[in-house]
């Protein structure tokens, strides 16, 4: 036993183990940057094409509009999605949206009113192909799109026609996951055995979302969801580092995190049931900082926490998601000053519960996603102006009448003046450290940061960086912009505003976050104390995160309208074609889709429900 015992001793301090290691950071960097490009590759292939979906047809002049998205506004203004050059009709007139029960035209406030088939409509009306309505002295006409020629993608998706498994991809994070459990057993010198622990929950927890949303769901899409589980195992290892009672808040919050995801996804998936709830919503959200004001501890100068015992929870991480919530829930009154006039008054409410927390951080964040909330429901330049000047006016008065808020950034730009202060005792560690940890880092648990106060939470990204490497730390600010990516790309053809809305605000709000973040604690902004999105330690973040996800999720048109059916059903339906549709046998038609599986190595086909003429 003591011969067993010295050899492991030897094994563990050998150099040879340690070039070892070093491989397996290398490797494991990479293989992290292959998931990651080929989840956002494959979503890019998965995309049904930007073709018309129906057509509107000036029933005077015979000009045809192409209707590409599931809610299309309609008037005069440039900004609208269909432009009317008619003097007749409003800046923002009507909205065209696509709904359970078919096609609907809604006025939107519009001075002159929309008529339907001759009859003036006071409420969101049902339009059938053939039908016509009437806005100024324009009849447009609702036509199918026959014989538009297909347009080709233009962005560069791989050299390969055919997306990566799903499978492939999750087997990828599993080693990943393997890999860093391997890191933090036996590359810090002594054995370890609690990493094979988390190991097995991120395994467990991890595929078993996979076959609940493959097999039990029947979704088509597992992208966003492979990127997100990726990105919680990466933070979860790192925070193992410091040992095993370090990670226990971080594994139980990751476990409740995916569950909320499965249930806010369910949740979303109902239009009428978010436009019931967002004044709910609303009103709990400010519930929730009125009792943080009520009841809150001041930690570290800002009163953000609650404690309950032995756990501690911030409010303002959840309200995130509320936040969103709120002010996505535009539905079907887009673009209408009313409409916006509500969320303005919650968003300043919140900022306002913020400045007095002394949250400046969470404050710039939750701003910044108001501006692009605001931007999207108003599409006014003019709005967004004022709302950024009445902000320098409030920045203004902070500063006449709070000047310790001044007073926490006198450092900024000059970390080295101030090295051995405290406002610059934190930079300058990070900045060292992440320079020591070269490309391929130290090894997890084998970083000085970590005893840096707050180095698992605002300053994790130099922890990241000094114990997995530069290319770890880039992989990750990689996957985070690419979720701002799969935002974007899903803009047009979610299907409803309220989608496209909430995922570009969470993922705007995940960069963003992101972007303090890192460049706080490398001088390069202010350091405000905010966390790195599914990295930083903390229960709350990663719940809040996790319900993020979800919006992006949601807006995925292929979240709810499309599922996988067998294998003989999608043969006879349609035999795989390759074209130039974004991969191979890939097809989009109505609505209802159904795919089949590609695990087993068969081909993606799309095909629609013929069953009555019913769409799924």
């Amino acid at each position: 036993m003591e011969a067993l015992q010295e050899l492991a001793a030897r094994v563990l301090h050998s150099g040879m183990l340690s070039t070892l290691m070093l491989l397996l950071r290398a490797v494991t960097a990479v293989l992290a940057l292959a998931v990651i490009r080929k989840s956002y590759t494959s979503f890019k292939k998965g995309q049904r094409r930007k073709d018309p979906v129906i057509l509107l047809e000036d029933e005077e002049t015979g000009e045809q509009f192409p209707v590409l998205y599931w809610e299309n506004s309609i008037g005069r203004a440039k900004s609208c999605d269909i432009q009317i050059p008619d003097a007749a009709v409003s800046r923002d007139h009507a909205v065209l949206m696509r709904r359970e029960e078919g096609w609907m035209i809604a006025d939107t406030g519009s001075k002159g009113g929309t008529r339907m088939n001759g009859r003036w409509i006071q409420s969101p009306t049902v339009v059938e192909i053939g039908d016509g309505f009437t806005m100024g002295e324009t009849t447009l006409v609702l036509r199918r799109a026959e014989n538009v020629p297909p347009k080709r993608r233009r962005i560069f998706t791989g050299f390969t026609k055919t997306a990566a498994s799903p499978f492939a991809l999750m087997t990828l994070v599993t080693l990943v996951q393997g890999s860093m459990a391997l890191q933090l057993t036996v590359g810090t010198g002594t054995l370890h055995l609690y990493p094979l622990a988390l190991f097995a929950l991120l395994f467990l927890v991890g595929w078993g979302l996979y076959f609940f949303s493959r097999r039990v769901l029947r979704r088509v899409s597992f992208e966003v969801e492979t990127v997100a589980l990726l990105l919680s195992s990466i933070g979860i290892m790192l925070v193992g580092g410091q040992g095993f009672s370090a990670v226990v808040t971080q594994c139980a919050a990751f476990v409740l995190g995916v569950f909320l995801f499965c249930i806010f996804v369910w949740f979303l998936g109902d239009l009428e049931r978010v436009q019931r709830m967002r004044l709910i919503a609303a009103g709990a959200a400010l519930l929730l900082f009125a009792a943080n004001l009520l009841f809150g501890t001041e930690i570290n100068g800002s009163k953000n926490w609650i404690l309950i015992g032995p756990v501690s929870v911030q409010p303002s991480e959840l309200i995130k998601i509320a936040f969103i919530f709120v002010g996505a829930s535009t539905l079907d009154r887009l673009q209408t000053k009313k409409n916006i006039t509500g969320f303005i008054a919650f968003a300043a409410g919140c900022l306002a519960c913020l400045f007095v927390m002394r949250d400046f951080g969470t404050a710039l964040i939750f701003f910044a996603t108001f501006l692009i909330i605001a931007f999207m429901r108003s599409g006014s330049f003019r709005t967004i102006f004022l709302i950024l000047a009445a902000a320098v006016f409030g920045v203004f008065l902070i500063l006449q009448f709070r000047p310790y808020v001044a007073q926490r950034f006198m450092g900024w730009g000059h970390v080295w003046e101030y090295a051995q202060e405290s406002l610059g005792y934190q930079q300058t560690r990070t900045l060292t450290y992440i320079a020591s940890g070269g490309l391929f880092g130290m090894g997890l648990g084998n970083g000085v940061l970590k005893y840096i106060a707050a180095a698992d939470s605002d300053l994790v990204f130099g922890m990241l960086c000094e114990e997995q490497g530069l290319m770890m730390g880039l992989t990750v600010l990689f996957a985070l912009v690419l979720f701002v990516l799969y935002a974007r790309s899903d803009v047009t053809r979610s299907r409803s505003t309220f989608y496209a809305i909430a995922a570009c605000a969470a993922s705007g709000m995940m960069l963003f976050q992101a972007a303090l973040n890192v460049f706080g604690p490398t001088d390069v902004l202010p350091l405000t104390g905010v966390t790195l999105p599914f990295i930083s330690a903390g229960g709350s973040s990663i719940l809040s995160t996790w319900g993020l996800v979800a919006f992006i999720k949601a807006s995925d048109e292929r979240t709810y309208g499309a599922r996988r059916a067998g294998r003989r059903r999608a043969r006879e339906e349609y035999e795989p074609e390759d074209d130039d549709r974004g991969r191979m046998g890939t097809r989009w038609d109505e609505p209802g889709m159904f795919a089949e599986d590609a695990d087993d190595g068969w081909e993606d086909v799309w095909t629609k429900d013929r069953k009555g003429g019913r769409e799924e």
